[in-house]
């Protein structure tokens, strides 16, 4: 057997490659929209992928199943309960796709996370549990691996409740998660492997392990979610506290069963240059204005009106929270760094790109009144405007983005949350005539923020050098009563 995990930061996401050596047939489970290395990979090893297989219609991007298709001409396999615009092959419980005589998946399926969710089993011949290949077809052999889609994370499970705007009840599918862990995942030996779909820094669960694999024994003895416990039990604990779910996610859960526009296509479409003048013409007619540098180079000159979403931390997730997937996209980059900017962007299904500036920050260089800046504090500097404040009314008013949770657990006294992802339908709460320093934890949240407000027409503000993160380690013991730890 050939097996393969791929990994894509941004979006905390594993995918896999399965072949058989002696047949050269590959199967890709649950692909990242960009196809290009799995049939890289496939060229260089000799091997065919001939099939496609998504464990569920991911919400938090958008699969390449189409790609896929259209380019290897691979046939597409999903869970007996979807429904999708293109031509499938429908997998319901035991149903087997043999990759040759010694490698062969078996579809479970295992509703919880969505109603048509599968896991994946994986037998292999040669793997030493399954014995020979006759056997790797009968009940009795045992599994390599699973592939467990969202069903089952690395210390955690999947969250039943992203599919409540499509019509299902969370308290439902949370009841179908349960049935489909206890009578079916965790009646697979303890030696079987996991594989996710996604690791920690996904939203897809509420605490996923940072492991990009583990075995059904050891998830069934330090899993909180698969403890005993009765099914109500279970229901209520997987339903609390999960966090906010980006507002894309339901458009990239329609749009993975849809029939629609290949990567290469879209880029073909949107990735071109576009003149200074143009820009500025398609800002006047609704487009929005994305730079997607580092804080620091955005806050030290950007085009007026333009939002920073940096390449360099959760760009996606937070393009997909921030921007209006209804409105056209201009993208103000580093020359070179276009091409990533949008197929990042094409991964979560947002593809109304008009292009991007032409030279990036180089155009504007005979253009001097278009370019803004945002104020940079530091800790040391913070503090000093606090202690000299009088009243203290008179103090800047310091806005935190991070999430409740983080606030709860640290924070500056006397700052008022206001998380990033619910900063504009709550911009009413921030104060218009009083200075408005912003932060998060280290500042790529908080320069996102700050560049929001300038929009809504904040501009008395500053952005905190380093977050919190900086705040605290320069708190000399005299100011050690700032912080917060409630």
């Amino acid at each position: 057997m050939i097996f393969k995990q791929y990994y894509l930061g941004c979006l905390a996401h594993a995918s896999y490659l399965i072949a058989d050596e002696s047949s050269r047939v590959a199967a890709v489970v649950d692909p990242q929209r960009d196809v290009e290395q799995y049939i890289e990979d496939a060229g260089k090893q000799g091997i065919e992928i001939r099939h496609v297989l998504l464990t569920h219609q991911h919400a938090d991007f958008i699969a390449g199943h189409v790609e896929l298709r259209d380019r290897v001409g691979a046939a597409i396999h999903l869970g007996a309960r979807a429904e999708a615009e293109y031509r499938f092959t429908p997998m319901k419980d035991g149903d087997r796709l043999r990759l040759g005589d010694e490698v062969t998946l078996q579809v479970l399926e295992t509703p919880g996370h969505t109603p048509e969710s599968i896991s994946i089993l994986v037998f292999d011949a040669k793997a030493g549990q399954a014995g020979d290949a006759d056997r790797a077809d009968s009940e009795s052999s045992q599994p390599w691996a699973v592939l467990t889609g969202d069903t089952l994370f690395v210390g955690d499970v999947g969250r039943p409740d992203l599919r409540a705007s499509l019509g299902w009840a969370a308290q439902d599918l949370a009841g179908m998660l349960y049935d489909s862990l206890h009578g079916k995942l965790l009646a697979l030996p303890d030696a079987t492997r996991v594989y996710p779909a996604h690791v920690a820094g996904s939203l897809c669960g509420r605490a996923l392990g940072s492991e990009n694999s583990s075995t059904i024994g050891v998830q069934r003895r330090l899993n909180y979610a698969l403890q005993p416990m009765g099914k109500d039990e279970f229901v209520r604990l997987v339903m609390a506290d999960q966090p906010d779910a980006p507002p894309y996610f339901t458009y990239d859960a329609v749009l993975n069963a849809k029939e629609r526009l290949t990567l290469d296509k879209t880029l073909e479409q949107s990735l071109k240059p576009l003149a200074l003048q143009a820009v500025l013409r398609l800002e006047n007619e609704g487009a929005q204005l994305l730079d997607v540098r580092d804080a620091a180079y955005f806050e030290a000159g950007h085009l007026v009106g333009s939002l920073n979403i940096g390449l360099g931390g959760q760009y996606a997730t937070w393009a997909g929270t921030v921007l209006d997937r209804g409105q056209p996209i201009v993208v103000i980059a580093e020359p070179g760094r276009e091409y990533e900017a949008e197929m990042r962007l094409g991964r979560i299904g947002f593809d109304r790109v008009a292009g991007y500036l032409e030279g990036g920050m180089q155009a504007l260089a005979a253009r001097p009144e278009l370019v803004a800046r945002t104020e940079r504090v530091s800790p040391e500097e913070l503090a000093e405007e606090f202690a000299q404040a009088s009243p203290p009314s008179g103090s800047p008013f310091l806005l935190d983005v991070r999430s409740p949770r983080e606030w709860s657990q640290t924070r500056i006294e006397g700052s008022v949350n206001i998380p990033l992802n619910h900063l504009q339908e709550r911009i009413s709460e921030v104060p218009r005539g009083r200075r408005i320093v912003v932060h998060c934890a280290s500042g790529y949240r908080s320069s996102i923020a700050a560049s929001l407000l300038k929009r809504h027409g904040f501009h008395e503000l500053a952005d905190l050098a380093g977050g919190i993160n900086a705040w605290l380690a320069a708190q000399p013991a005299q100011r050690a009563g700032s912080v917060g730890g409630r």
